[in-house]
């Protein structure tokens, strides 16, 4: 694609950047035909191809308005169409600079700017657990509309005390999410389970903020690298003091965000290499779990979804974000579970973060032809691998919803 930035941008390293991405793009569209949004709305702009002419018109000096704005906002981020793209265009990185851009010049209405303000503060303080908490309480005697939007806790199996003194072949830095520890805190004791029936001795992270993928995505960039830089001086520290090989979460949107601390610090002198080290050191539990079976290590999954179908729905942050589609799957199989196929895996449930909230009637739409595919095959379980999906999947179904880690772990 040619371009045309504006001189005073492409002086800029994110104008060169941007000129070095739009470069690729042979504006083929192929991308549309596995872009949620446009899949829904039918409009190019709605679509990565009209989002990128959109962005490059920004670059080349033309003011955006209310609605690339709009259209911007959108997105998922799913990235599906970096999975679809046959030249490779970084989309995700030029998205994050055309928002940028967007909330430079053009004046958010106040009721959205309050909303997404509210949301970042209310899902990052102890009022969000205190609320949980009420809500569970006062569960049973709402309609059943609300009381699907109020996920009961799953329940934790006994763990067994860690002994320090066996002879572990790795240690890896397990962090907590920020909101899943409210929402499911089974999940994150499932994989210690797990993690530990093959070798692997887990240290929980201390004095963890958000990842920072809440703040990046409502455009509270500065409040993001704060976030980011904190997390990255403390798990530094803590996997010296621990000797630890790797770090991972359970949660792959919060994964995406870590893998992605390398390319946005890549120009701040300070943090550069610290972030670029910790983006290598990540991995999903799916990299840790096979990593050690190729090792020769055995893994005596629980007993409880033995014979059960399952289907399994794998987020985009896992097959889209970290490329990593298919791997949970082949384990589960491997382990004798039985998957049922449905279409349509590579689309977006609608979760995305706050999307469900601040672009309620598209993520409807999505959970919905999600499921439709879905409960088709009359799953008696669904399973996946992020707690923004499975907390959204389970507000539309009876069907329980686990992380597929809970599914492994003995109960």
């Amino acid at each position: 694609m040619q371009t045309s930035i504006a001189p005073d941008v492409l002086a800029t390293p994110l104008g060169q950047d941007a000129d070095r991405i739009l470069r690729k793009c042979v504006h083929c569209g192929f991308c549309n035909a596995t872009c949620p949004t446009y899949q829904i709305t039918g409009d190019e702009l709605d679509g990565p191809r009209g989002r990128i002419y959109q962005i490059k018109d920004m670059l080349e000096g033309i003011a955006p308005g209310e609605q690339t704005l709009l259209h911007l906002d959108r997105c998922l981020t799913c990235r599906n169409c970096e999975t679809t793209c046959p030249s490779g265009v970084p989309y995700a990185e030029l998205l994050d600079i055309g928002r940028h851009l967007a909330e430079q010049q053009v004046a958010r209405p106040l009721p959205q700017k309050l909303q997404r303000a509210l949301l970042r503060r209310f899902f990052l303080s102890p009022l969000f657990g205190l609320a949980l908490k009420t809500g569970r309480l006062l569960r049973p005697a709402l309609p059943q509309t609300w009381r699907r939007m109020i996920p009961q806790q799953h329940s934790i199996g006994a763990t067994q005390d860690v002994d320090t003194r066996q002879p572990w072949q790795q240690t890896v830095l397990l962090v907590g999410g920020c909101v899943q520890n409210s929402l499911q805190p089974a999940i994150d004791l499932a994989a210690r389970s797990v993690f530990k029936q093959l070798d692997l001795h887990t240290v929980v992270a201390t004095d963890t903020r958000c990842c920072g993928a809440l703040s990046h995505h409502l455009s509270a960039e500065r409040a993001a690298i704060a976030q980011i830089k904190h997390n990255i001086d403390h798990w530094l520290q803590q996997m010296q003091q621990h000797d630890c090989q790797h770090l991972s979460m359970t949660a792959s949107g919060c994964g995406v965000m870590i893998r992605d601390y390398a390319r946005l610090l890549q120009h701040d002198a300070a943090y550069a290499d610290k972030a670029r080290r910790i983006s290598e050191a990540w991995r999903d539990p799916i990299e840790l779990v096979r990593q050690q079976l190729n090792k020769g290590k055995k893994l005596n999954p629980a007993n409880s979804a033995n014979g059960k179908r399952i289907a399994f729905h794998p987020p985009c942050t896992l097959q889209h974000g970290q490329q990593l589609g298919g791997q949970v799957e082949a384990l589960l199989q491997q382990l004798g579970f039985k998957l049922l196929p449905f279409d349509e895996t590579h689309l977006c449930c609608g979760s995305a973060g706050t999307y469900s909230i601040t672009q309620k009637s598209l993520s409807m739409q999505l959970r919905q032809r999600k499921l439709n595919h879905i409960e088709k095959h009359q799953p008696e379980l669904i399973v996946t691998a992020n707690i923004g999906c499975q907390t959204h999947l389970q507000s539309g179904t009876d069907t329980p919803v686990l992380h597929w880690l809970e599914v492994l772990a003995p109960t």
